[in-house]
């Protein structure tokens, strides 16, 4: 069974990376992937993962499993999908139209979503045929430095989460969340503060 485990381990690592890298990824080093992601990039668009960052996409390797692979997509020529070093992604669906940038050390539990725009103007007719050139459907979603965000959660476009914070489990984040605090809800609301990380 270790055996079989460690062939699977290197046929993800393997396709992982060529995955990313056929969608011209730029990969910092020893990334890991555990499962295959899906990955779009369009032309003119940067998708970056940092160092020692890992992507699961397989239930057998999270306790809560994923209900899809670990998606990374641009959606717009100009967008820029930043992922630092040492982030864990579960599961998880990230989508920049214009700008989706995590910070180093966030781990992004099991089928959380992040997105910078709206997909569908709200207007009918609209929401069916949308050419996406409403300034209103973007802006940028900012995930500073070792934030915790729990499974399912929704983090909606033009939301920054400060650093440390943590989002609680199936919450829906509109607005943005200072540092060192814990929000959970939907819409996600203020539960308490945390203290600052030791220097």
């Amino acid at each position: 069974m270790q055996i079989l485990q460690k062939v699977l381990s290197a046929r993800d690592q393997v396709m992982g990376l060529a995955i990313c890298r056929a969608a011209g990824v730029s990969l910092g080093t020893r990334v890991r992937f555990h499962g295959s992601p899906i990955v779009t990039r369009v032309e003119h668009s940067t998708i970056s993962v940092g160092a020692r960052s890992v992507l699961i996409s397989d239930s057998r390797y999270t306790a809560l499993g994923v209900r899809s692979p670990t998606i990374l997509r641009t959606l717009m020529r100009g967008a820029h999908l930043r992922i630092g070093e040492d982030v864990g992604l579960s599961g998880a669906v990230v989508c920049a139209a214009l700008a989706v940038v995590i910070g180093n050390g966030c781990l992004i539990g099991a089928d959380v979503m992040i997105f910078d725009n709206d997909f569908h103007p709200v207007d009918h007719p609209a929401r069916r045929y949308s050419t996406q050139d409403d300034a209103s459907q973007f802006a940028p979603v900012v995930i500073e430095s070792n934030v915790f965000i729990g499974a399912r959660s929704i983090i909606c476009k033009g939301v920054t989460i400060g650093q440390n914070s943590v989002i609680g489990a199936g919450s829906v984040v509109t607005r943005s969340v200072p540092e060192n605090s814990v929000y959970a809800g939907s819409p996600a609301k203020f539960i308490r503060k945390l203290g600052p990380i030791p220097a």
